[in-house]
């Protein structure tokens, strides 16, 4: 699918393709116990509460211990700011990471706690994919009433406490992160996590499908952006963990959200998914940070994005339909 983009002045290209090595271990210091969530279905994932066990008693509640390790960033096989001209083999050290993109129901209590209020609400408007038939090639409007709260606007029905977040900046979940004492993971991070130890690499227009062709990820099937025949079985976003999880057990690091990263963006994008930063009346010269992941409205017609080493560019003020996050601890105390 085509979405978010930002003009972006052409740099050389940073990354790369897709091996990974893995240390088998962590260490002792870092073994802390937490419980990881019965998901991994469409039955589970839809009994879900949205709140880890022990949440807010302890610092690695509903997360992952990822343990050192070296892989390759990127892809060779994929689109241009995907190739890797840095080193073949990237060091990453150990860390926790959300098993989950960080749900509705994690965010609300973060809002409850402290009274933020995300950018969507301060600004008044967001992203908001809005196809036109009369305009088959604008599908991003500037919207007011879409926010963390209502993302399917004022009239719409209310998000589930098991659906990741969304229309938050990045700014946004920095507050949020912060707030636990965790942070955002940087690009290798994310990619590290997400490639899980596979040494192989995913071609462009490869979707994730088992061996029977059911998809295995949240992501646009049919022809973006008008027909979609929800093989996947939701039509938007889905909530959290209703597919199988990786090799580090982790859900939805390919589809469903695109999720933020701390890692500036640079290298060449051929604004494949729409520039909706257009719509604003102003031109920004905000910062981009990359977006890992791909999501729901990825499709093999207009974005393969639904790959571990996809990455895209995003104003890191500006919410959206298709966006939320996860976030990271480097040290436990």
């Amino acid at each position: 699918m085509k979405w978010v983009c930002i003009l972006v002045s052409l740099i050389s290209l940073s990354l790369v393709t897709g091996c990974s090595k893995v240390k088998p271990a962590a260490t002792q210091s870092h073994r802390q116990n937490s419980t990881l969530a019965p998901l991994g279905s469409l039955q589970q994932c839809q009994q879900y509460s949205g709140l880890p066990e022990a949440w807010q008693n302890s610092k690695t509640a509903g997360m992952v211990w990822i343990p050192e390790g070296s892989f390759q960033l990127g892809s060779n096989l994929a689109y241009p700011d995907e190739l890797n001209f840095g080193k073949p083999q990237r060091q990453v050290k150990g860390f926790w990471i959300d098993q989950t993109e960080v749900t509705v129901a994690q965010f609300s209590s973060f809002v409850k706690a402290t009274g933020y209020i995300t950018d969507a609400e301060k600004q008044k408007q967001a992203a908001v994919f809005s196809p036109d038939v009369n305009n088959p090639k604008q599908w991003w409007q500037l919207k007011s009433d879409y926010t963390w709260k209502t993302p399917n606007g004022a009239q719409g029905q209310p998000p589930l406490p098991s659906e990741p977040v969304r229309y938050v900046t990045k700014n946004d979940a920095e507050h949020y992160a912060v707030w636990l004492g965790r942070d955002l993971p940087t690009e290798q991070e994310w990619e590290y996590a997400a490639k899980a130890g596979s040494k192989s690499d995913t071609p462009l227009h490869q979707a994730p499908q088992d061996t029977h062709q059911h998809p295995q990820a949240n992501y646009w099937q049919g022809e973006f952006p008008f027909d979609n025949t929800v093989e996947d079985h939701f039509q938007s976003v889905a909530p959290v963990g209703c597919y199988a999880s990786n090799a580090f057990k982790l859900f939805d690091m390919i589809g469903n959200v695109w999720e933020w990263t701390s890692s500036a963006y640079h290298g060449a994008h051929d604004q494949h998914m729409g520039n909706y930063a257009e719509l604003r009346q102003q031109n920004s010269t905000a910062t981009q940070y990359v977006l890992k992941g791909g999501s729901f409205l990825c499709a093999s017609n207009f974005c393969a994005r639904y790959r571990n080493s996809s990455r895209y560019p995003q104003e890191f003020d500006l919410a959206a339909t298709h966006v939320g996050f996860r976030t990271i601890l480097r040290t436990v105390e």
